[in-house]
């Protein structure tokens, strides 16, 4: 049954959503499996998307594990960022080979630094602002003046606020500002709600910075990447009927011919074509003998006729047999045994002239 790949950035919601998708569809009666990192690795380790082979034996396991899964019975959910094109490719890959139907489902962060789709709306634009812009009531004896800012967390340490050094600034915080976010400065109060629900890791703002660079958004022009969803924030509905009719009413994508396998044959199919091709070569040597340009040459036992324009060498007509033999082996059919020898003849008709 199909693969449903979710791709974005930690802390998009992909986890939440991946389970909503896998309810809805276990409620209608079939099997789904989710593979994950948490799934792979034992429990969610944020610190491998730090090292680089650490990473690349994450997705070789990932992989792995969707190949394990993937049939034509079961619906596969891959929850991971899967933000490198290449590695999408190869999940394509595996569905071809599976011939069965899959759908990217892109997760975006409103207002995050995501190369993807960007949602700047009022209840957005400051949700990154890591300062307090009221002033206090006193300090020290001292009203602060209007517009000075505190900082909050230890960043205050050595800042500098509107131009004086911060230890001219009051550095006593209320007790709520002093403790440490659980989640990035960037995580609004909706996906920190979302990350709490289905993941326990914690990416550092370093990490992230370094996630949100070297993302690779999906792009629905990519056949790897078709059809897409793209989901902003975790109050757009899930587009459940369009995911269904997705995964369950389009076709498959079509498999190479190098990875299909070879109809079956008789074991003397081969030998029968190497005999027919050569004595299709001897009965033309024997006729040019006395053929005259304009000439039929007919062969006994064959409908078909090849018209004499010049004469014809053996090894001219041997490499042609090459070719035949090369491109019929490939679809080889026992009910055109009898026609051998005529499709031979007209493809030395057709490649002659």
């Amino acid at each position: 049954m199909p693969l449903v790949v979710f791709c974005g950035l930690p802390y998009s919601g992909k986890s939440r959503r991946a389970e909503e998708l896998r309810v809805a569809l276990e409620a209608e009666g079939r099997a789904v499996y989710v593979v994950d990192d948490a799934a792979v690795l034992g429990a969610e380790d944020a610190t491998v998307y730090g090292d680089s082979a650490r990473e690349k034996a994450l997705r070789g396991a990932l992989r792995a594990a969707v190949e394990r899964r993937l049939s034509r019975q079961d619906v596969v959910i891959l929850d991971s960022l899967n933000y490198i094109k290449g590695f999408r490719y190869e999940l394509y890959c595996l569905a071809r080979a599976a011939r069965t139907p899959l759908c990217m489902v892109y997760c975006v962060r409103p207002g995050s630094l995501n190369r993807g789709p960007r949602v700047d709306t009022e209840d957005n634009r400051n949700l990154n602002v890591s300062v307090s812009w009221q002033p206090r009531a006193e300090e020290g004896g001292r009203p602060l003046a209007a517009g000075t800012r505190v900082l909050r967390g230890p960043q205050a340490v050595d800042s500098v606020v509107n131009g004086r050094a911060q230890a001219d600034v009051p550095k006593e915080l209320e007790p709520e500002e002093t403790e440490a976010p659980d989640l990035p400065a960037l995580v609004t109060p909706e996906f920190e709600k979302s990350a709490n629900h289905v993941s326990s890791a914690f990416y550092p703002n370093e990490l992230l910075e370094a996630l949100t660079l070297r993302f690779e958004a999906p792009d629905s022009r990519n056949r790897w990447d078709r059809p897409l969803f793209t989901l902003v924030g975790l109050e757009e509905p899930l587009p459940l009927a369009e995911i269904r009719a997705a995964l369950f009413e389009n076709r498959a994508p079509p498999p190479h011919q190098s990875t299909q396998s070879q109809p079956l044959a008789s074991g003397s199919f081969l030998h029968q074509l190497d005999q027919v091709t050569r004595q299709v070569l001897a009965g033309l040597m024997e006729a040019q003998k006395s053929a005259v340009p304009g000439d039929l040459l007919k062969l006994p036992g064959i409908t078909e006729h090849l018209r004499f324009t010049r004469p014809l060498t053996m090894a001219e007509l041997s490499r042609l047999r090459r070719q035949f033999i090369s491109y019929t082996k490939m679809h080889p059919n026992n009910e055109n045994l009898p026609q051998l020898a005529n499709m031979f003849l007209q493809y030395l008709s057709q490649s002659l002239h």
